[in-house]
């Protein structure tokens, strides 16, 4: 492990992109007109601190003349004289706090990057000598925090009412106020209803009329009867594992069909169950199962890099370090009392963006449960470690075990004295409901014995299109017997609209499972193509979860770092913006989970572009502008 606080940046977001800095020619013709005009844009922002950068004739002068200018401009936020609204202040000084962070020496030296120098620079050049490649993304995050910094962030759609007196019901009593106020949260609520009706969910009538064709055209394709269709063996002996299933059935681009191929080739895992195939349309256009088909059909960006460290895939691609944190095989630990245990080292199909796609070798490989021996060796590791108490059963996916194989594992579990929580972690409710069987569960139900031990599921769905009457069915043989169902979402393109989410809450409550994480999609490379920035998942916890009552929003929005754990987002105390980059992309700051416990150093990690992202947005029908806050969450 490299010491993070002198060679901070994670590798695996750097080798992908030209490096910071690297000499390349100048900006084209194009270019150069498009620069004009953001230096511009960004003078019309902050005019006062566009000609401190101006004036200035070497760096540390433009250093010194902007803190001035920042420290200066914070003060009088406190004055007598400022007539900003309270919370258009709590805008100007989140935005001054980031550029004092950005413009830090000390953040220059744990990056090795100067978002000051290139702005200087532009600014004192006009673009046109400079020798690094300067992306829309870094003069649209700078225009915003100018523009936030003069209180112009124009975030509230009646600031200007605001300004005055604030919403009409707060000068109104009694009655009179509560009528008012009722129009105003109609309104809200109108909002929310026709945002998440954007968004079918499995249940809803004219989905389960698509897929019972569906169903009928998988059967009849693998030859199989009803019968067959509800036993999941049968589901598991006809995983799909090459392309020609899939473009059978439905419609593939060539690159898709490409890239199917190309990581069967290479030995990258790839398969679908027969179920989860049925949830797909079989139009390319349909869009409501955007989210369905790029869970499991890869971007050929993710092969090629995939491919590419076909020798040194598990070290490589170990995004979580999982390699430092496992003491004895099978068992991973970050945490003081919780484990997790690793028995069955595959899946009934494979998710594209899984954080252990650098060790899981084939979708339903024939070797994948642990040996007896190195499985008696991690629980007897559990019987030298009483401090844990809780045990995660993950793996890839335990409940694709036999039975009998699974049992052995929960009930050995449930025999050790410390063990007070088991968990399974496990996509089968959703990608294979029908492996609930009466068996299953009561494997899990004898050894749930409340006030002692809980036994618990713990699932993953993406989007409210996975929700179907099989997966609903699954949950209610779960919770009858008495145990907890909660859900992980990863945050990810393809479920980051607005409201998108928010159904997908609403659902979940609705089958009866609880939300329990919405992870920052990981950093990763060979998954760029599905990540979102980290200020759309705080924008979504803010602006529409947070028009949910509170036992529709349990989920807390986290970001799973390299080596440390979980950071939760909403904690800004734990995460802070040190830098831009050419490209556009924000340089977090990442504290571990033991701040305030003992001394362990941050992790610098580098985020996808806002303006990437919004231009990707766009390209699928969103207006940028309904997201133009985005820019204001640090």
């Amino acid at each position: 492990m490299t010491d993070e606080t002198t060679t901070p940046l994670d590798k695996t977001t750097e080798t992908a992109l030209p490096a910071e800095g690297e000499k390349q020619q100048g900006p084209a013709a194009g270019e150069e007109a498009y620069i004009r005009e953001a230096l511009a844009r960004l003078k019309a922002a902050n005019a006062d601190l566009y000609r401190n950068l101006e004036t200035a004739d070497t760096l540390d002068k433009a250093r010194e003349k902007a803190f001035g200018y920042l420290e200066t401009r914070e003060r009088s936020l406190f004055g007598l004289g400022d007539h900003h609204h309270p919370l258009e202040n709590a805008t100007i000084r989140e935005c001054i706090f980031a550029l004092k962070s950005i413009f830090g020496p000390i953040n220059e030296k744990y990056t090795g990057l100067s978002s000051l120098d290139i702005l200087w620079k532009h600014v004192r050049g006009a673009g046109g000598e400079l020798p690094e490649k300067t992306s829309p993304g870094f003069f649209e995050e700078f225009i915003h925090l100018f523009l936030g910094t003069m209180g112009k962030a124009h975030i509230y759609a009646d600031e200007e009412a605001g300004k005055k007196k604030g919403p009409q019901f707060l000068r109104m009593h009694g009655r009179e106020a509560a009528e008012n106020r009722t129009r105003v949260l109609d309104e809200i609520g109108r909002t929310l209803t026709e945002k998440t009706a954007r968004y079918p969910s499995g249940l809803e009538q004219k989905v389960l009329e698509k897929r019972k064709a569906n169903r009928e055209r998988v059967l009849a394709y693998f030859k199989g009867t009803e019968e067959d269709w509800n036993d999941y063996r049968w589901h598991l002996d006809h995983v799909i594992k090459t392309s020609k299933p899939v473009a059978d059935l439905i419609e593939l681009t060539p690159a898709q069909t490409r890239a199917i191929d190309k990581a069967v080739e290479n030995r990258i895992p790839f398969g679908i169950t027969p179920f989860y195939l049925s949830l797909m349309d079989p139009e390319i256009e349909d869009r409501d199962d955007h989210a369905v088909r790029a869970q499991v059909i890869p971007p050929p960006d993710y092969v090629d890099k995939m491919a590419a460290h076909k020798q040194d895939r598990s070290t490589h691609f170990d995004f979580m370090g999982e390699h430092d944190t496992s003491p004895v095989g099978l068992v991973t630990r970050r945490y003081p009392r919780i484990a997790i245990l690793k028995p069955f080292n595959t899946c009934s199909q494979i998710c594209v963006y899984c954080q252990r796609n650098w060790e899981i070798e084939e979708c339903m490989a024939p070797d994948a449960l642990a040996s007896d021996e190195v499985l008696d060796k991690a629980l007897d590791w559990l019987d030298r470690h009483p401090a844990v108490g809780e045990v995660l059963v993950t793996g890839g996916d335990p409940c694709v075990m036999h039975d009998e194989d699974f049992a052995r594992v929960i009930d050995a579990l449930a025999s050790k004295d410390q063990i007070y929580r088991i968990r399974i972690g496990t996509r089968t409710p959703v990608v294979l409901p029908f492996r609930w069987t009466d068996d299953l569960v009561d494997i899990l139900a004898r050894n749930h014995a409340p006030g002692r031990r809980e036994v618990c599921v713990v699932t993953h769905f993406s989007h409210s299109y996975e929700i179907t009457p099989e997966a609903l069915e699954a949950v209610r043989k779960i919770r009858r017997a008495g145990m907890g169902v909660y859900n992980q979402q990863v945050f990810t393109l393809e479920n980051s609209r607005r409201f998108e989410t928010v159904k997908l809450r609403l659902d979940l409550r609705s089958i009866g499972v609880d939300p329990y994480y919405t992870f920052n999609m990981k950093g990763k490379e060979e998954t760029h193509d599905y990540m979102v920035p980290i200020s759309r998942l705080l924008q979504e916890r803010k602006e529409e979860a947070r028009l949910l009552p509170g036992i529709d929003r349990t989920d807390e929005p986290v970001f799973n770092v390299p080596r440390l754990g979980k950071n939760h987002l909403r904690a800004l105390q734990d995460h802070r913006v040190v830098m831009i980059r050419s490209d556009g992309r924000r340089i977090y700051e990442f504290h571990p989970w033991e701040k305030n416990i003992t001394l362990v150093s941050p992790y610098f990690y580098t985020d996808v572009s806002i303006h990437e992202y919004l231009e990707r947005l766009k390209a699928r029908g969103e207006d940028p502008e309904e997201y133009k806050s985005l820019w204001y969450y640090f």
